[in-house]
């Protein structure tokens, strides 16, 4: 066993057609929220809790940043992961994040089909579908990132 640390292969870099098309599909999930009437708040919402529950770092580092940007605020991002125990998100923003969640999760068919049904309560069908695709793109750059160990600079 070799006492040096494994050289790790960063998917982007080895592939980067690959990588330049799924920025692509990235562009236009989020291209599609935003038509559907999800605003850019929201959208980076969804991408820091996807990236919590998939632990991805980098994603974290990146998408909190971009939220903040965005007009979120420090207190709804420190308790984004017990969003439910707290009344400072909207029945919509609730509704994407249980959707996001399960499309994240794949939990229990009974699990999914009670979150839908909550989430389409307060989503149109194209707010419905553009959520899904938000989180569908999210996991895949979560996926890309923890396999590839990109690194969390640390700021100046």
């Amino acid at each position: 066993m070799s006492a040096t640390a494994p050289q790790h292969i960063f998917l982007d870099k080895q592939h980067p057609a690959v990588w330049r098309a799924l920025n692509g599909l990235g562009l236009k999930v989020r291209d599609a929220a935003e038509e559907a009437g999800i605003d850019r708040k929201t959208i980076e919402l969804l991408y820091v809790r996807i990236s919590q529950i998939n632990g991805c770092a980098y994603c974290l580092d990146m998408h909190v940043g971009d939220a903040v940007k965005a007009g979120e605020t420090p207190q709804r991002l420190a308790v984004l992961p017990a969003w439910r125990d707290t009344a400072l998100f909207t029945d919509k923003e609730r509704a994407i994040l249980s959707l996001a969640e399960s499309v994240t999760e794949l939990t229990d068919y009974g699990t999914r089909e009670h979150n839908e049904a909550e989430a389409r309560e307060h989503l149109s069908d194209e707010e419905f579908s553009a959520v899904s695709w938000l989180a569908i793109a999210i996991n895949a750059f979560n996926r890309v990132s923890i396999t590839s160990h990109h690194p969390v600079r640390q700021e100046p």
